[in-house]
């Protein structure tokens, strides 16, 4: 770099356009200020380039405009940061300025990288290391794997606490659980130390009282006690003392008969029987349930047999009903994420990802970036090319040599190979006064017949045959070859409808090929060759050099 900058101008069309340069000589990897001056009027919309528009210069960076008035116009400008890694007399292209309606062009200005020198008797020389295995980087795979954990886990503990979890019982099921003797003996209890009596509540006192005995009776001696009447209540209770069905004594019956009707009087004819015989009517069915209890006969095993599987069908019953609510939640959350999903990302693309599906692997796979061959063809694939060795007849080998690298095969469908064919063919060097023309050893045209009669050697079948120009994106030209074909499948006798595509590079005396098949229809691998494709890019020394 120079101490002290040097410009270099170049003035447009009516001087409206300038570019400015800080040095035309730079050292690998330093970098240069490109600046664009523009005089506009106030009211005119100008647009600067933008992107890597000064390819073969890498634009690093690009400034803010700045805008200076100057008397009715506008003085716009703006500075690009370029560089460049590679040693080489290099082009800055035209760059394009739209001011209002109007196209300006600067002038294209050439620049020279120079490699950065080293000294060899400081700098110590090692060989060359040998070739190693990488292994592939893993990926956000586990962060995937740990979100459907949690989420699995976060649904598994909400089933557990909501439906599974063995919820404690309140006081209300507590007592339902409770033998009716006990059941009874408790409301009377609660009964004695409620405050009916002392705020003068005989009416509730006395439906709660009665409603205790009821309940009692219809559990354990008369299952329509709670709806009879009280004369068809002691009607029957007189009947089945009759029946020798329970041995209650008369006298017991009469106490709750007296009761009852008591009740029957408070509720409906609003009598007010005195504290003290509401107490003691208590204590007279506290005493009738114990008689009551003592009169009846002990049940059976037959009878605790039946009780103890009525009691676990129950529980096998709410079971089921506990499975099949788990069994309904889990299908309604699995719907509604496929559908979710499928409405956000497309019902065919959620398919394939749970049912899975090769080339979208691929797609969303780890993608490798490397150069293959020399000169290098650089070039990222879904998967790392391996080399694979040719063999050549040695009257061949005499006269080139090639390199193969590939990921598949014709009859995998997809697949990506990379030959690289050198000529043991000196280069001519041009008469003196003659100019230095370039020598193309290879026919394209000629070399994309041949591959199409290699597909067809390897039992391609049906090739339709397109041929067209192709510009890499660093700009280095070639030949595109495609179209469709059918290969038999090796495992089968079915056959397999494929696309193909042949792109062929030929400088001086070497070959680049880079041949794709993949499936038809299929959104994925069409998506996997474009990607491919836009990110070829052929040696850049040798790029310059054609472009000189």
């Amino acid at each position: 770099m120079f101490s002290v900058f040097c410009f270099l101008f170049s003035t447009l069309v009516s001087a409206q356009v300038k570019t400015e340069i800080d040095t035309t000589k730079i050292r690998v990897g330093e970098q240069i200020n490109y600046k664009i001056n523009v005089e506009a009027d106030s009211l005119a919309l100008v647009v600067f380039p933008e992107g890597q528009t000064f390819m073969p210069l890498e634009n690093v960076e690009a400034l803010k405009i700045d805008t200076t008035k100057r008397e009715a116009k506008f003085l716009l400008s703006r500075v690009y940061k370029l560089t460049q890694f590679d040693s080489g007399s290099y082009t800055i292209p035209r760059q394009k300025i739209i001011i209002g309606e109007k196209a300006f062009f600067t002038d294209s200005l050439k620049v020279d990288v120079n490699t950065i020198v080293v000294d060899t008797t400081k700098q110590k020389l090692y060989d060359i290391k040998p070739i190693i295995e990488v292994e592939e980087v893993g990926g956000n795979w586990w962060k995937w794997l740990l979100g459907i954990v949690l989420i699995v886990a976060l649904v598994a503990f909400l089933l557990y606490w909501f439906i599974w979890r063995k919820k404690p019982l309140t006081e209300e099921e507590e007592i339902a659980l409770l033998p009716p003797y006990d059941r009874a003996k408790l409301a009377l209890q609660k009964l004695d130390e409620s405050q009916y009596l002392i705020r003068s509540e005989v009416k509730e006192y006395y439906s709660e009282l009665t409603f205790i005995v009821r309940k009692y009776l219809d559990e354990q001696v008369y299952d329509r006690a709670l709806e009879s009447t009280t004369s068809e209540l002691i009607t029957r209770l007189n009947l089945l003392k009759e029946g020798n069905q329970i041995p209650l004594s008369k006298e017991t019956i009469l106490h709750i008969e007296s009761i009852l009707q008591r009740a029957d009087l408070v509720k409906f004819a609003k009598s007010a029987p005195d504290t003290a015989l509401a107490e003691m009517d208590k204590s007279t069915i506290d005493k009738a349930i114990d008689h009551v209890k003592v009169s009846l006969p002990e049940p059976s095993e037959e009878e605790k047999l039946l009780d103890q599987k009525y009691k676990e069908e129950q529980a096998r019953k709410k079971k089921r009903q506990k499975v099949w609510i788990t069994v309904g939640i889990s299908v309604f959350l699995l719907v509604a994420t496929y559908i979710g999903f499928g409405f956000k990302y497309g019902f065919g693309y959620v398919t394939d990802t749970i049912v899975g599906n090769e080339t979208k692997e691929l797609l969303e796979g780890n993608w490798v970036e490397s150069a293959y061959g020399f000169p290098p063809v650089f070039i990222e694939t879904p998967k790392v090319l391996k080399r694979v060795e040719t063999e050549l007849p040695d009257e061949v080998k005499q006269k080139m040599s090639m390199t193969t690298f590939a990921y598949g095969t014709m009859t995998d469908v997809f697949s990506v190979v990379i030959n690289t064919t050198t000529l043991n063919v000196p280069k001519q060097q041009p008469a003196q006064g003659e100019e230095n023309k370039e020598n193309p050893t290879f026919d394209l045209l000629e070399v994309s017949e041949q591959t199409i009669k290699g597909f067809e050697a390897k039992g391609a079948s049906n090739i339709a045959v397109k041929k067209d120009k192709y510009i890499t994106p660093n700009k280095a030209e070639g030949l595109k070859t495609f179209g469709t074909l059918t290969m038999k499948d090796p495992n089968s006798e079915s056959t397999v409808d494929a696309e193909y595509m042949v792109l062929c590079f030929a400088n001086e005396n070497v070959l680049q090929q880079i041949v794709i098949t993949w499936p038809i229809d299929d959104d994925y691998a069409n998506d996997i060759v474009e990607r491919i494709t836009n990110s070829i890019e052929l040696n850049p020394e040798e790029i310059q050099e054609e472009t000189k």
